[in-house]
């Protein structure tokens, strides 16, 4: 995967999104959608001892040891803050904690992937759409909305209905509303808010986010442009 030219600024933080080469679906099973999270969770660290294909052959002992060292030097790329996985096409929202730290987690994420992917389909060449495209959020206001666009989206694309959204497992909204614990850094968000239950309410309340999208038009561009 090609890696941007312009480098992004730590501390900044910025919507991140690519889709399948030619608008191919690039999640297609369970096993793969689990593997795009395991994927992004390993390789937001810095410096992981291994490929995540020789970290997945090892004991559940040994995981366990590289897992507790990598979490405690808290030595990462980027902080997620939220991200969802779709049939064609992902989107993160992340904070750069290090210089360049962006481009090679989300280069590190996307050559993982291609691997897992065309090996299992006995396929060669990108899987990912050249580029992957980023832009920085301008305000606490921006984030919190670009938040609840990344978490609507399985919805807003017909992918699911409303009352399915807290169980989509490929996203970081059951981690924010307490259903499973995550790799996510909830706090960023959270904060802007009273309690969980108030930052579901926020992004479950669907009766003006045709008027609060534009707020944040210019950060979520149409991924099937």
């Amino acid at each position: 995967m090609a890696m941007r030219q312009t480098p992004l600024v730590s501390g900044g933080y910025y919507h991140i999104f690519n889709r399948g080469v030619a608008k191919m679906p690039i999640f297609t099973t369970i096993s793969d959608y689990t593997r795009a999270l395991q994927t992004i969770e390993y390789y937001r660290f810095t410096n992981p001892p291994l490929k995540l294909s020789k970290y997945k052959d090892l004991s559940i002992e040994q995981k366990s040891r590289i897992n507790l060292e990598l979490d405690y030097k808290k030595d990462c790329l980027v902080d997620i803050l939220s991200f969802v996985f779709m049939p064609n096409h992902f989107h993160f929202l992340l904070k750069q904690s290090t210089d360049w730290g962006v481009s090679k987690f989300v280069g590190q994420f996307s050559n993982s992937y291609t691997r897992y992917f065309n090996t299992k389909h006995n396929r060669v060449g990108p899987v990912f759409q050249g580029v992957f495209k980023a832009v920085e959020v301008e305000s606490e206001e921006q984030l919190i909305h670009l938040s609840r666009y990344i978490h609507l989206n399985p919805y807003v694309s017909s992918l699911i209905s409303k009352a399915e959204l807290d169980k989509y497992l490929w996203s970081s909204l059951p981690a924010y509303l307490g259903i499973r614990k995550s790799f996510v850094d909830l706090g960023t968000i959270l904060s802007q808010f009273s309690t969980k239950f108030t930052y579901r309410d926020f992004v479950f309340d669907h009766s003006d986010y045709a008027h609060e999208l534009e707020r944040v038009k210019h950060l979520a561009i149409d991924i099937e442009d």
